[in-house]
């Protein structure tokens, strides 16, 4: 039973899980999204979320403080400059785990943590879709000018959209039938 232990071990010693969790966040924040399994998603969770946190007070103190559990000055600078203004105004919840089923290997459970804001198919679909001003006009309502026939007779026409040809729809039924 695992009774007030906080810390999933994930089968490892401290040094190797530290070293692993950051590798791992150093990976989230440059790809901003990644796979592995369900409980190492959740313990990169607990540790890179308050990082983020930290990212949002920029300064000295707070770069230092998120360099010593990263360990990588790239990850720490695209950290600052590209996820904290992103993540200014949340309070919170900066990663979404989203579960894709078993690895065939050993069946475990897989899963993909990723930025929350920084799901671009995500952002594309809540956000308000533009709408174009209208005319007043029907949307058929073309006319052409001058259409020749076999004949050479030069005939002006008008096609309305609402007027459905009756002959099309009566020649379609015969064929299924």
């Amino acid at each position: 039973m695992r009774h007030g232990n906080k810390v999933n071990h994930l089968g490892r010693k401290s040094d190797h899980r530290k070293a692993m969790l950051s590798n791992m966040a150093n990976s989230l924040i440059e790809h901003k999204r990644i796979n592995t399994t369900v409980a190492k998603a959740k313990a990169l969770r607990g540790f890179v979320e308050p990082l983020i946190t930290k990212s949002k007070n920029d300064s000295t103190h707070s770069r230092r403080t998120v360099f010593s559990y990263l360990k990588n000055k790239d990850a720490v600078s695209v950290l600052f400059r590209d996820i904290a203004p992103k993540v200014a105004t949340r309070n919170g919840g900066y990663t979404r785990i989203i579960r894709t089923g078993y690895r065939l290997g050993d069946n475990a459970e897989m899963c993909m943590i990723e930025l929350v804001d920084f799901n671009e198919l995500l952002l594309a679909a809540s956000a308000p879709k533009k709408t174009t001003r209208r005319s007043r006009k029907p949307a058929g309502a073309k006319t052409s000018e001058s259409v020749s026939n076999e004949e050479g007779v030069v005939e002006a026409t008008t096609e309305e959209s609402t007027e459905a040809p009756e002959s099309s729809t009566e020649e379609s039924t015969e064929e299924n039938n």
